[in-house]
């Protein structure tokens, strides 16, 4: 029977999405289907389980499923014995501390006998601790934002994104403790056959993350001004030059960040560069 490695990951949610096409874009097809608890892939030996985040740590930790991919916030809650094997880059936000809007704040000390509603008890606790504080830990599953409007908690420690949520409730963050992102992690013990198909796994993500923001560029030039024009385009290791058929003009190949292409093609052509290409990169394999 051939060996397969189970990875768990949000059956919904903000986490979801990002990580079905993290799997994707590392050419792993997984079979479709509605409410699906469980699915296959046909072209790699691995099952994805759809759960709830905040089990999927447990569910980690007790080797039910091999990895998963989860926030570092359920990490740090769930302070289970888990390996972080990757940050993924996907999925970040922070934990924060916010107080009504019409509040004054001075400082950590404003919540010095105060009620706190969170869903992440044990952060805010090492949180309280490590700044001499006492205050009361409201714990709530669900949305948290609305605590101080009804009057069971005076702040709120919660995860921030854009933070408009926190506005529509008349809030406002003034303490960030901790900051999250998705992250692979793993239980401890894998057979050697697991860790081979893990490796295979990262491999592949670690490809397509080098690719992004990157865009391949070829151009022609006379070869008088390759060396200047080496200077602008670096590439990987250096760019690849070819002779044309026109004798005395080359094709140069290298590899451009994005975010400098615009400030880059108007010194390459004032380089002499002409028939400039920039094509999209989808792997970058070292």
């Amino acid at each position: 029977m051939e060996t397969t490695i189970r990875i768990a990951i949000q059956t919904k949610g903000r986490l979801n999405e990002d990580s079905l096409k993290m799997i994707q874009d590392a050419g792993i097809n997984l079979a479709e289907g509605k409410r699906k608890l469980i699915s296959s892939s046909n072209n790699f030996p691995l099952e994805v389980l759809y759960l709830r985040d905040d089990d999927i740590p447990q569910t980690v930790s007790d080797g039910v499923a091999d990895f998963g991919i989860v926030g570092l916030n359920e990490v740090m809650e769930k302070k289970g014995k888990l390996e972080i094997i990757k940050y993924l880059g996907f999925g970040k936000c922070r934990l924060s501390l916010a107080i009504p809007k019409s509040e004054e704040y001075t400082g950590v000390e404003y919540f010095n006998n105060k009620k706190i509603a969170t869903s992440y008890p044990e952060i805010l606790k090492d949180f309280l601790k490590a700044k001499g504080l006492n205050a009361e830990i409201h714990i709530i599953t669900g949305s948290v934002e609305i605590a101080p409007a009804i009057g069971i908690a005076d702040a709120i420690f919660d995860i921030v994104s854009s933070g408009s949520t926190l506005v529509s409730n008349g809030l406002k963050e003034v303490e960030v403790v901790a900051n999250s992102e998705a992250v692979l992690v793993g239980n401890h013990g894998l057979s050697e056959a697991k860790k081979a198909i893990l490796d295979e796994l990262i491999f592949r993500l670690e490809s397509v993350e080098r690719s992004k923001g990157k865009k391949y560029i070829l151009l022609n030039a006379p070869n008088e001004s390759i060396q200047e024009i080496v200077k602008l385009l670096p590439g990987m290791k250096s760019p690849t030059i070819l002779p044309l058929v026109e004798e005395g003009w080359s094709s140069l190949h290298s590899v451009i960040e994005e975010k400098d292409f615009w400030e880059k093609i108007g010194k390459l052509k004032a380089a002499g560069a002409q028939g400039i290409l920039i094509v999209p990169i989808e792997k970058m394999i070292l």
